[in-house]
């Protein structure tokens, strides 16, 4: 084990011991909201949870390996005041979802911002989604709105809990970047980008408006449903403008990730660069 990580004449936690079971219930939804946080796996992850916010991060579980091959997180970890916690290889495993565990495990604080303020001023770009089922899609479109340069990400009505490992691990980090807010309210959220300026446009296979022919140098909120049934006709009704993609082949649709890049990347590249929220975008 590196000196980093030892605590002074203490073997490390097996995955009997109480911080470990404890951290482990946080694979379940209603224990996460309990306790007000959730399990981040993966030097990925761990590292974006790391330069974010003081306090975000809570604990690191790390095996001897996983130290050895990620010095600069365990050093950030106890730079940001999180206590690091060795584990062995069965610990760490009991703390993944996944089936080849990387050995490194933070525990955060739930993230999320209300709904009154999780857009910027001058917000150009959001991502809405509505009753978004899959983990692994809410993940993918966070890390797309966020490559894309999004202002915010906003999970409405019966959508996935986007703290779940599956979404943690899709996002690929970018759960920590972009600002995320969660209401059971979909119009509310509709009526929040409404508020702020942005024209709302809803993701609808059926539309008449193709996105080829959409002028997309507006600020936007691009709303999406779910993925078998799209988005209900009381949104759709609700939205400025339904829009479809084009498809030029003989596929039947896209998925609902692989849309969201399109509809996405689409306005963002219609922005000027200083429109943008990435400095990179």
């Amino acid at each position: 084990m590196s000196e980093n990580t030892t605590r002074p004449g203490a073997e490390p936690f097996t995955q009997r011991s109480p911080r470990v079971v404890a951290a482990r219930r946080l694979t379940r939804r209603a224990e996460r909201e309990k306790a007000g946080r959730f399990l981040a796996e993966g030097a990925n992850a761990v590292g974006a949870a790391l330069a974010g916010e003081r306090g975000l991060v809570h604990e690191l579980f790390v095996t001897a390996d996983a130290a050895e091959a990620n010095p600069e997180l365990v050093s950030a970890a106890r730079a940001a005041g999180a206590r690091v916690s060795p584990v062995t290889d069965r610990a760490a495993a009991a703390l993944s979802e996944t089936v080849t565990p990387q050995g490194i495990v933070a525990v955060c604080e739930l993230l999320g911002r209300s709904l009154d303020a999780v857009l910027p001023p001058a917000a150009r770009l959001v991502a809405v989604l509505v009753d978004v089922a899959d983990p692994g899609n809410a993940g993918t479109v966070i890390r797309v709105a966020d490559a894309a340069g999004a202002d915010a990400v906003i999970l409405a009505g019966d959508s996935v809990d986007p703290h779940n490992g599956k979404c943690v691990r899709a996002s690929a980090g970018s759960l920590f970047h972009v600002p995320l807010a969660r209401t059971r309210d979909a119009h509310a959220a509709l009526e929040v980008c409404r508020a702020a300026g942005l024209r709302l446009f809803g993701a609808d296979g059926y539309a008449k408006t193709g996105l080829d022919s959409l002028a997309l140098d507006v600020p936007a909120a691009w709303v999406f449903g779910n993925e078998a049934h799209g988005l209900p006709g009381r949104i759709l009704e609700s939205v400025d403008e339904g829009v479809r993609i084009p498809i030029y082949g003989q596929a039947e649709s896209l998925n609902l990730a692989t849309a969201a890049a399109v509809c996405l990347y689409g306005s963002a590249m219609a922005l000027s660069p200083a429109e943008r929220r990435s400095s990179g975008g």
